[in-house]
């Protein structure tokens, strides 16, 4: 018997993601276009011209903006929609997503008015549900190009994510699993903050000295926030986590990354994000993790910065300046 995927979201990584599981010839993948424009090109060209230029979406995929078709019978529903989106979205199309099915999230963020992570997320709209995250290191552009990745699939049930792990492994992306649920979206989210910072430090030409130093000391505030909400400490050193960061702060892939090194130079947020094809999530995450962790008393230095360059104006270079001049402490605090 076949088993049935339904992608709700045609962006970058919901295509790359349809296309890793279309590899399979026992899978039979549906891909679902909220925008009808969108959903029109894709059908017409069998490529996403947008965002992954020259990458052959295969005939085995069905492209569709018939949600009610997409999700009917299928085994998962694979929610690709970035979180700033996700609440409006699903409440849109809840009506068609009654059904009690297990879904599988691939958003990286928190929602700013609520501070609901994308699993809480879909659980309080389309009600109690079995939930999980994919996460880690796994850029849209490499991955659709059959590029080694490797990610971590996370849920606080164990069945589920044992059968996603099995789904999603293929020869080129190793899925591997965790039940620290909380601990992997927060890594996935509070990364694009730090994303940020390492595109700061590119636009004003500082070296990899300063790169290095900022991932090292990231992983520790990163930490810190998460464990004192609840998570697991390791779950910020593996795959979601440092894993992640690295490559968002590093690669010219990364859209947090390339909002940071426009800021650097000068341009304003609002300029840059409305020539973004795509969304920066660093960027409302930000706002969301630093009014928490003020409530909560949590030391977040970069983030403390990063938020007061985004939303108070404040020059990038100032802001490099007072982490650098922070009082002495031991490393590890």
């Amino acid at each position: 018997m076949p088993l049935r995927f339904a992608i709700l979201g045609d962006g970058a990584w919901g295509t790359a993601v349809a296309l890793v599981l279309a590899q399979n010839p026992n899978h039979r993948v549906a891909l679902w276009s909220a925008r009808a424009e969108n959903g029109r090109i894709l059908q017409e060209q069998r490529e996403n011209v947008r965002l992954l230029p020259g990458v052959r979406i295969p005939e085995s995929i069905i492209l569709t903006m018939d949600l009610a078709a997409a999700v009917a019978n299928a085994d998962l529903w694979i929610v690709a929609i970035p979180t700033v989106y996700l609440r409006a979205t699903l409440e849109t199309v809840a009506a068609d997503l009654q059904a009690d099915r297990p879904v599988l999230s691939l958003a990286k963020g928190i929602e700013n008015s609520t501070f609901l992570r994308p699993t809480e997320i879909i659980r309080q709209v389309l009600g109690p549900r079995q939930a999980a995250v994919l996460s880690g290191p796994s850029h849209a552009e490499e991955v659709s190009r059959g590029l080694p990745t490797t990610v971590v699939v996370a849920g606080d049930d164990w069945p589920l994510i044992s059968w996603i792990q099995q789904c999603f492994n293929t020869d080129r992306f190793r899925v591997y699993t965790n039940q620290d649920l909380l601990g992997v979206e927060l890594a996935g989210a509070l990364k694009n903050i730090v994303g940020i910072a390492a595109g700061i430090s590119d636009g004003l030409g500082f070296g990899d000295n300063a790169k290095s130093a900022l991932l090292s000391r990231a992983v520790v505030e990163i930490a810190r926030f998460g464990v004192a909400l609840g998570a697991e400490p390791q779950t910020f050193y593996g795959l979601a986590g440092l894993g992640d960061l690295v490559t968002t702060c590093c690669s010219r892939h990364g859209r947090n990354r390339h909002v940071g090194e426009r800021l650097a130079k000068g341009e304003k947020l609002p300029a840059i994000l409305a020539s973004m094809r795509m969304v920066a999530e660093g960027v409302y995450t930000t706002r969301s993790v630093h009014e928490r962790a003020v409530r909560m008393g949590i030391d977040m230095p970069i983030t403390s910065e990063v938020y007061q360059v985004l939303y108070e104006d404040k020059d990038p270079l100032t802001a490099v300046n007072h982490l650098m001049l922070r009082e002495p402490k031991l490393e590890h605090e």
